[in-house]
């Protein structure tokens, strides 16, 4: 994965936590992700493509997500919910929409946002790519963004029929 393709996710993460949330995150060191198992409970997905493939995965710990959801939604759910798993899935939305608009070489696509909770879920990324996880801490405790992006390459053209 070219590490290039990391700091407009970087870069999406600060703006909208910082613009959307008033919630300024301290970036940690970003790592090799070597396992499907997000670092946190709430996770919300979103494949890219285009000239580009990959998956974005957005994990916050519960009291982020649950506190996130209080700003989105100007109240504080009781427990991890419907409205949790919206507010992450728009989180997740605005942090991918923000980084392809400084990606636009590669016109990716954006699929929408699918949300998984549970301590122990799994989320693939595609075959033959090793996502990169950028760690932050916030005032609600850590997030994280693991993306895995790679460039496609063109399909080869079919030559001429040998007939």
């Amino acid at each position: 994965m070219n590490v290039e393709y990391i700091n407009p996710f970087l870069a999406a993460m600060v703006s909208v936590f910082d613009t959307m949330l008033g919630c300024a995150l301290a970036r940690g060191a970003p790592f090799l992700k070597q396992t499907a198992c997000p670092d946190y409970e709430v996770s919300g997905v979103i494949g890219l493509s285009g000239k580009g493939k990959g998956v974005v995965v957005l994990s916050l710990c519960r009291e982020a997500a649950l506190a996130a959801t209080e700003v989105m939604l100007g109240e504080r759910p009781p427990e991890i919910n419907g409205d949790v798993t919206d507010a992450v899935g728009e989180l997740t939305n605005m942090v991918a929409g923000c980084a392809k608009a400084q990606l636009k070489h590669l016109a990716l696509s954006v699929s929408l946002p699918t949300v998984v909770v549970g301590k122990w879920h799994v989320i693939d990324f595609p075959k033959n790519i090793v996502p990169i996880c950028i760690p932050f801490d916030s005032c609600w405790g850590p997030v994280a963004a693991s993306v895995g992006l790679v460039e496609q390459q063109p399909a080869a053209e079919d030559g001429p029929d040998p007939a």
